[in-house]
């Protein structure tokens, strides 16, 4: 397959060049004769072929959201993922209008002002009206959204400590895994630095730190249901990014400082596992993997286990070879589930003592 590609842009690269050189042939005046020279036939072909286009443009978007529109995101799992989902849908729903419009303007006007032998094009210098609408209609709509998404955002990002009472939870980031720590009791987290990590202390927390000796340092995040966190992010090498599709939440996980995202989580894992929508993905992503399975068993290979639907924490940035496996389980559910979870957890005191 790399060979084909490789092969096949060395072909379009070569016709590439050739077009080029009868181009710069024309351009000079250089060309053997004018049947390199476009005639009213050729442009009105062309005419015909630029509406032919549009129309290929539309059956092909609409095509596409009729058999491949279910692989957009669920329903949001979060308080705020309502306002998010509703400021993505309205810019998708403009750009979509605009495109249509100026797709249409412009394979249109390709067509009904296609060349002609003795046609003349008419000139104006200026059209101060027509300036000013096309200026001020995006001027306009651009503000709107630019506001609506900075209000958004300021929502998202405010959190009131005092009345929301949130957990405080920190993201650990490093290639090619990710660690959460709890902030116990006392709903505090310890200092850490990377030059402390040593043997069972991963996240390099100072031990000496009183806040410290009741943090709960894990490898599968547990969130209790409609409890607001806020989330410490960290990275200890390189630039990554916390990315939870479902939440939507994604913050970006720097080297040497700490950044934050807060959400509360609306639904839990079972709850999202009920879903009618998110059972027939399931049973298709199980139908699909039954399918390869068979193929590898064929090939004396282990086939593949089923799917289940589990929340992720993702990396959403390419930070190594093994960029694509950097991911952790996250599981929503109840308070009672979680708090007899989180008492089962050894804290940071307990862990360096063994």
């Amino acid at each position: 397959m790399t060979a084909f590609l490789v092969v096949l842009v060395i072909i379009l690269f070569g016709v590439a060049v050739w077009q080029m050189g009868k181009i710069f042939q024309l351009s000079k005046g250089k060309a053997d004769d004018s049947s390199q020279i476009a005639n009213d036939k050729d442009n009105n072909v062309n005419g015909w072929l630029m509406l032919m286009f549009v129309l290929f443009i539309y059956a092909l978007s609409a095509i596409s959201f009729m058999k491949w529109g279910d692989v957009l995101l669920p329903q949001s799992a979060s308080e705020h993922g309502v306002d998010t989902d509703n400021l993505m849908l309205i810019s998708m729903v403009l750009i979509f209008i605009v495109g249509i419009i100026t797709q249409w303007l412009l394979h249109f006007f390709a067509f009904k002002y296609k060349g002609r032998k003795n046609g003349r094009a008419t000139f104006y210098a200026d059209n101060d009206k027509l300036e000013f609408i096309w200026t001020i209609i995006p001027v306009i709509v651009l503000a709107g959204l630019i506001i609506y998404g900075l209000f958004t955002w300021t929502d998202i990002m405010n959190v009131d400590t005092e009345n929301d009472d949130p957990m405080v939870i920190e993201l650990y980031a490093y290639q090619f895994d990710w660690r959460a720590r709890y902030s116990g009791e006392d709903n505090v987290l310890g200092e850490a630095n990377v030059r402390l990590i040593e043997g069972v202390n991963q996240l390099g927390v100072d031990a000496s730190d009183p806040n410290a000796q009741d943090d709960i340092v894990v490898n599968e995040l547990h969130l209790p249901v409609n409890r607001k966190v806020i989330f410490k992010m960290r990275s200890q090498d390189v630039l990554h990014s916390a990315y939870m599709p479902h939440f939507r939440a994604q913050m970006n996980c720097v080297p040497g400082m700490i950044t934050q995202f807060s959400f509360t989580p609306t639904l839990t894992t079972e709850d999202m596992r009920k879903d009618p929508e998110m059972i027939d993905k399931v049973a298709r992503i199980n139908e699909i993997r039954r399918k390869n399975s068979e193929a590898l068993v064929a090939n004396g290979e282990e086939p593949l286990e089923t799917y289940e639907f589990d929340y992720l924490l993702l990396c959403n940035k390419i930070c190594g070879n093994n960029h694509y496996n950097m991911q952790m389980k996250i599981i929503v559910e109840d308070e009672e589930d979680y708090n007899a979870w989180i008492k089962e957890q050894a804290t940071l005191a307990e862990a360096l003592k063994q």
